[in-house]
């Protein structure tokens, strides 16, 4: 079958308040040299995607109207431009899209840089696949990234062998979130021990699976979290915390666990209450940014994936529980409601945007 010269696409028509979501038609891009076209079979939605429409700021920093939303794909490779030599016309990928016309991913069709795909081994589903980019990337490069700013520049594991990190306790905030559970894949890899993360009670066997050694409730007060985590410590000094959720509360715990040389890594630019601020001292605090597509993280991004599908393939990695959405991208709109009333807990709502409402 030829690939179609029109797609839908789902997108946000202009700033707000006055955009709104829409599906339109837009036309099937071609690759270029160095690039493929994938047809996308699943695209994961992620905060950033209602952040985007809810902030006349955020997204006027875009400045791309119609503005193209949803940055994590996974699908089947439709047509390969020249001098790509690493995928061919039918692999199945799971690849990070950007906040472009023809990179988004809440589309039928996206342009994709080779460097930032990798091929799904047969052990993972395309739409296990669609939950990893952005929660992984937002982890792995805020700990491993050479962009000093948004990273701790810490030796990647996946390049250095023993973790310079192996034995020492880590600290994960939001467990159950996609960039919690992701958080403390990566934390078990690097060798940390403990590893000890906040979530819901109902969340802790999914978290222990994944290599938590402690799963400590939530909704316990600032002071009574920060001394729980000082207990299961047993002795050993906190060097190493990451905020999955970063609220108020969260970062206050963090940054009040730990240690005076202590460094923590935050998703969301959070004010410091007085007292925290006075806690942070001496402390790094880095906020990370999630997209290999940026270029400071370019080089970073492709080394990790092209570890992916071995990681996927070993079950080193493990993607997140999904819910697939209804109605394809007609059913994305209810799906980020969802997200920005809070009502989406320890699994990836995952879109088809090949299925017709």
């Amino acid at each position: 079958m030829s690939t179609p010269t029109t797609q839908k696409a789902f997108h946000f028509t202009e700033v707000p308040p006055q955009g709104k979501f829409a599906i339109a038609e837009r036309p099937v891009p071609t690759p270029g040299d160095g690039e493929v076209l994938v047809r996308v079979e699943a695209a994961a939605l992620n905060p950033i995607d209602w952040k985007l429409t809810s902030s006349p700021e955020f997204a006027k920093m875009m400045g791309i109207f119609p503005l193209p939303l949803g940055t994590d794909g996974a699908g089947v490779v439709e047509a390969v431009g020249s001098g790509v030599t690493t995928l061919s016309k039918g692999d199945k990928i799971v690849f990070q899209g950007w906040f472009a016309p023809d990179k988004a991913t809440f589309q039928q069709y996206a342009i994709v840089n080779p460097a930032f795909a990798a091929k799904i081994p047969a052990n993972i589903s395309l739409d296990q696949a669609a939950s990893l980019p952005l929660g992984l990337m937002t982890v792995l490069l805020g700990l491993y990234s050479p962009a000093s700013t948004n990273s701790l520049n810490l030796p990647p594991f996946w390049a250095t062998g023993p973790s310079a990190s192996a034995g020492t306790p880590a600290l994960i905030l939001g467990g159950a979130s996609s960039v919690g559970q992701y958080a403390i894949q990566a934390a078990k890899l690097a060798g940390h021990s403990p590893i000890i993360t906040t979530a819901s009670p109902r969340n802790t066997s999914l978290l222990t699976s994944l290599g938590a050694t402690h799963v400590l409730d939530r909704s316990l007060s600032v002071d009574a979290l920060v001394a729980a985590i000082k207990g299961a410590l047993g002795g050993k000094p906190l060097l190493f915390a990451y905020d999955a959720i970063t609220y108020a509360d969260t970062q206050a715990v963090a940054v009040r666990a730990l240690a005076p040389e202590g460094k923590l890594v935050i998703v969301n630019a959070v004010p410091m209450s007085e007292e925290d601020t006075k806690a942070a001292e001496g402390k790094t605090v880095v906020m990370t940014q999630g997209n290999v597509n940026v270029p400071f993280h370019n080089a970073v991004g492709a080394e990790i994936f092209a570890q992916l599908s071995g990681w996927l393939e070993k079950g080193d990695i493990k993607p997140n529980s999904v819910e697939v959405l209804p109605k394809g991208l007609a059913g994305i709109q209810d799906g980020l409601k969802r997200m920005e009333e809070n009502k989406v807990s320890a699994v990836k709502l995952i879109a088809h945007p090949q299925e017709m409402p």
